[in-house]
């Protein structure tokens, strides 16, 4: 570290063996890693919504902003069109950012805004205590499903590329190295970056024990070829005992969206201008 220390001393209420942890640590790395190349944290904003997830804003002592249920990513938009020379961070959960939010995150995959998104995605409601979200498995038993969701699991992965996302990864908390490099690789894209977490909730969905024996590594995948990138992504649908694959399963080029709304930006004379001819259109 060659400036502060990036971990605050704000008193840590995630559970003993949350995968919080290691998103925080791993953030905290490629931070630092960042300012010895010159890139200082007082140029990152870390924008969370509610749940587990977002006390991470308590614990990292960067510039921050904790949204209301599922609109951190239209806060981080804001910010982002505000300054597009700030690293904007998204941090949601699962339930967060799939459920309440899911509108926010397809449309800002569509629209490209430069933005990584960290889908801290433990399939579980934690801060409420074991409710089913949008990616709990078929059959999970929680609060609000005793006798087991009867619903499918959405891939966030599929949707993410049929959305148009740039930059479309999947992590693990017990990969920190991986993990580490896809959220450099994220933040370092110029586009919508979007990292789905595998993250375990070690008190209402302690799901190591299914997901270690099979993860395995994209080594050697085309990035760069959205069929293929496709194909990996339905491999594993979020409820089966297929292979899981972890890495980056696309990324492309393309205009980010702040970019085009900087080129359309009128001045305030163009701006009066084209309100007088409106309004003289109308009479």
């Amino acid at each position: 570290m060659t400036g502060r220390q990036i971990i605050t001393d704000a008193q840590n209420t995630w559970c003993p063996g949350c995968g919080n942890f290691s998103i925080q640590h791993t953030l905290k790395n490629v931070l630092a890693d960042r300012e010895k190349k010159g890139q200082s944290p007082d140029n990152v904003v870390l924008v969370s919504g509610i749940g587990c997830h977002a006390k991470i804003a308590d614990y990292l002592d960067i510039n921050s902003f904790y949204s209301i249920h599922g609109r951190a990513i239209p806060v981080a938009t804001g910010i982002k069109l505000a300054n597009p020379d700030l690293t904007v961070i998204c941090c949601s959960g699962d339930g967060d950012c799939y459920a309440e939010g899911l509108d926010h995150l397809i449309f800002a995959a569509k629209r490209n805004i430069d933005l990584t998104v960290i889908v801290h995605n433990n399939r579980v409601y934690g801060l409420t205590t074991g409710q089913y979200t949008p990616t709990s498995p078929r059959g999970f038993k929680g609060k609000s499903t005793p006798l087991g969701t009867m619903e499918d699991p959405l891939n966030p992965i599929e949707l993410m590329l049929a959305s148009g996302a740039t930059y479309v990864a999947r992590g693990y908390s017990k990969k920190m190295e991986l993990l580490q490099t896809l959220i450099r690789e994220g933040m370092d894209h110029k586009g919508f970056a979007f990292i789905d977490v595998l993250q375990i909730c070690a008190t209402f969905f302690p799901a190591a024990d299914y997901y270690t024996p099979r993860v395995y590594d994209l080594a050697g995948h085309d990035r760069s070829d959205f069929k293929a990138a496709c194909t990996k992504a339905g491999e594993w649908d979020y409820n089966s005992d297929a292979p899981i694959a972890l890495g980056a399963f696309y990324q492309k080029t393309s205009p980010v969206f702040e970019a085009k709304m900087t080129e359309r930006a009128l001045s305030a004379a163009e701006r009066e201008q084209a309100i007088r001819d409106l309004l003289r259109k109308r009479t």
